[in-house]
């Protein structure tokens, strides 16, 4: 894949799911085991961070610091910045020069496009994890869930300790695209709170 994609549909959609997440909601798990809800926030609101320095090649300890340094977490004002920070991801992106040359995030070195890609697959995905963790739909923009689903199934094929996510979760052929891959990511699309 070498063209660019449009971050702001998929991180608008984001933004949408979690000015509904209601503060009882906060402590409840996700499909990221280590995760609960207020954590997979703050995971959001760090990669968008690190992402959008990654495309302005800011490159510094937002860029550099590993995404399995510590468990993340939300701050007091977290409403706010979690949607301002997703807002500047998605800006950052739209410039070509992002898409160019080297960078870095999570304190490895990438191609732009690489990073772009990993930095849409993280929405797409983290966003199915927010909205099932918190009982809303979830429609990804068209764009990402390809631009998602192309990078994951090259990596889902690697071995499981050089892979973004766990090993990939078998799922139908002939099951909705993004049900594929949710399953390549190491998801199991039928997770939910309870089971």
């Amino acid at each position: 894949m070498t063209d660019t994609v449009d971050l702001g549909p998929q991180a608008r959609l984001i933004a949408r799911i979690a000015e509904r997440v209601t503060d009882d909601q906060l402590d409840g798990p996700t499909p990221c085991p280590a995760y609960a809800v207020h954590h997979l926030l703050g995971h959001l609101v760090g990669l968008a961070t690190a992402f959008r320095d990654a495309a302005r090649k800011d490159l510094g300890p937002t860029t550099d610091t590993p995404p399995t340094s510590g468990v993340p977490d939300i701050g007091p004002d977290w409403r706010a910045e979690l949607p301002k920070r997703l807002d500047e991801l998605a800006e950052a992106w739209r410039d070509p020069r992002a898409w160019e040359g080297e960078t870095r995030a999570g304190g490895v070195p990438l191609p732009g496009q690489v990073a772009g890609l990993i930095a849409m697959n993280e929405l797409v995905v983290h966003g199915w994890d927010l909205a099932r963790a918190t009982g809303q739909d979830y429609a990804p923009d068209t764009a990402a869930l390809e631009a998602a689903h192309t990078f994951l199934a090259p990596a889902a094929e690697a071995p499981p300790s050089n892979g973004l996510f766990a090993p990939a979760v078998p799922v139908p052929a002939d099951a909705p695209l993004l049900d594929r891959m949710i399953g390549l990511s190491g998801r199991n699309p039928e997770w939910t709170p309870g089971g």
